[in-house]
Parts: C-alpha cells; sequence; structure tokens
C-alpha cells in the first residue's frame, strides 16, 4: 500500500500538471479553437496522474515508468490526430493536435515530480501559440489559408 503522504504528492503533482496545462489550453480556448482550457488540463492532469501511478502503484520505487509513459505518448498521439481535419488542400488542426501533445508531456513531467521543466514547457507552449502566430502567418505563402 502507498503511504497516505505519498498519495497526497501524487495528488499535488496531478494539480500542477492540471495547473500548467491549462496554461496552453487558456491560449486555445481565448482563440477558440476545438480543444481547449478543459481538454488541456485534463490531459495534462491525466498524464500527470498515469505518470505518478506508473512510478507508484506498480511495485517498489524505482520500478519502469516508461511503459505506461510510452502508452501516454501514443494515446495522446491519436487523441490529437482526432483534432486534424483536412478539406481539399487544406489541413486544420495541426497546431491543437501539437498543443494536446504538448500538455500531456507537461502533465508527464508533472507526475514524475519535475516541476521546473513542467512549468517552463508551459511557458514555452504558451509564449510559442500566442507570440509567433504572426511571425508564422508572414512566412506561409499568401495562397495558403491559416492552418491553426
Amino acid at each position: 500500500m502507498v503511504a497516505l503522504e505519498v498519495q497526497f504528492e501524487i495528488l499535488l503533482r496531478i494539480l500542477a500538471g492540471m495547473l500548467l496545462g491549462g496554461l496552453i489550453g487558456f491560449e486555445r480556448e481565448a482563440g477558440n479553437h476545438a480543444a481547449g482550457l478543459r481538454t488541456h488540463m485534463l490531459v495534462a492532469g491525466g498524464s500527470a496522474g498515469f505518470m505518478a501511478i506508473s512510478m507508484y502503484g506498480f511495485g517498489p520505487v524505482g520500478a519502469d515508468p516508461s511503459r505506461v509513459a510510452a502508452q501516454i505518448v501514443t494515446g495522446v498521439g491519436f487523441l490529437g490526430a482526432g483534432t486534424i481535419w483536412r478539406t481539399g488542400a487544406t489541413v486544420r488542426g495541426l497546431t491543437t493536435a501539437a498543443s494536446i501533445w504538448v500538455a500531456a508531456a507537461i502533465g508527464m513531467a508533472a507526475g514524475g515530480a519535475l516541476y521546473v521543466v513542467a512549468a517552463g514547457l508551459a511557458v514555452m507552449g504558451a509564449a510559442a501559440l500566442r507570440y509567433l502566430r504572426g511571425p508564422a502567418r508572414r512566412l506561409r505563402p499568401a495562397d495558403e489559408e491559416d492552418a491553426d
């Protein structure tokens, strides 16, 4: 059985994942994208939970948590793929899919108690989404639509 104080630490990790994933989700929500605040918080929190559970719930500390981590990456990739739409030559939703993948990485870092990494990734991800939209549009050929 996992000690009660360890279980509270796991809840703290999940909370950190959810809050930091919310940074990405807030930006997506403000832009009225398909996956917004709640989706990103749930993906990050779920990833944090799976990561922490894989570290403490399946045997002695130090057991191989990479088994579950690998499945998080695969599962979230599948989830993100559902946000991608192709209409003719136009592909939409790639940035939303990528933001969901980043939210999972934030959650995995928080679940592994890598709080500085999780926070840094959340800030960098939110900044990329917020501040690189204009430069990306200027680099895109004039005949292409916005692919966010």
